[in-house]
């Protein structure tokens, strides 16, 4: 229920969540599936059977988080069964263009990270040279996918990209570049701007990662949004709560 208001709706969005990740943050909430493996290892077939029941449970969408490494059996998943509601790939932004050129005709939002306008940052906390220009060619093939942002008559989004951004602590200089960064090559995306950082994982005892971001960085990043004509979204600052962070529990 916690995604952005035109994806969670109010019956919530259907998420899958797949171990692993492109990425290796520091500071990554997720940690215990992204870097530690933990899962279930399931084939195409049941991952298929899983978007059907999803779907019986009348949510506005399939959601796959963090889903690259598994791009192949996905695809055939989704040959199996295309559910008749909108795909939602929701991954990192550091993506080989040539998979995300697969996807097309398979998924019809695409929620990807844009963490970094600063490469040093994104080698030094998440191993991932190259981040800025590699994240830009697979958001611009995304769009070119998508085209414009579709709705349906209660504001669900059909068709579309919204790019992420969280803000870390320290490091409004990143947040304001990320910004300059879309509003110069993406204009047409929504932007979904996030303070619910905590420090997890390696972070809690990084010199400038080891807390939560303040008000006053919030503001800061937050207005310069607004002053750049683009739209979107913004969190609430509570939001940076463990509540939030999901409990790890596969067995059926």
């Amino acid at each position: 229920m916690w995604e952005e208001p035109c994806i969670s709706g109010n019956k919530g969005s259907g998420a899958v969540f797949f171990s692993g990740c492109t990425l290796r943050c520091i500071f990554c909430q997720n940690y215990k599936i992204s870097a530690e493996n933990y899962g279930k290892t399931i084939n195409a077939q049941r991952l298929a059977d899983e978007f059907k029941k999803l779907e019986s449970l009348g949510v506005h969408n399939i959601n796959f988080v963090s889903p690259t490494p598994y791009t192949v059996e996905i695809i055939k998943a989704l040959e199996i069964y295309k559910p008749k509601i909108p795909i939602v790939y929701n991954c990192s932004g550091y993506e080989n263009t040539e998979t995300i050129k697969a996807l097309n005709g398979y998924v019809d939002i695409y929620l990807p990270d844009l963490k970094y306008s600063d490469n040093e940052l994104a080698k030094s906390y998440s191993n991932a040279p190259n981040y800025v220009e590699i994240a830009k060619n697979a958001i611009a093939e995304m769009i070119s996918q998508t085209g414009e942002n579709l709705f349906d008559e209660i504001g669900m989004m059909k068709k579309g990209v919204i790019i992420r951004h969280l803000v870390l602590p320290s490091h409004t200089k990143n947040s304001i570049g990320v910004i300059d960064i879309i509003k110069e090559n993406f204009p047409q995306a929504l932007v979904s701007l996030m303070c619910q950082y905590i420090p997890m994982y390696k972070a809690k005892t990084h010199l400038k990662l080891s807390r939560k971001i303040t008000l006053r960085e919030y503001e800061k990043v937050k207005n310069y949004l607004f002053m750049s004509g683009l739209d979107g979204f913004v969190q609430e600052l509570n939001s940076a709560d463990e509540k939030y962070i999901p409990k790890w529990n596969y067995n059926e």
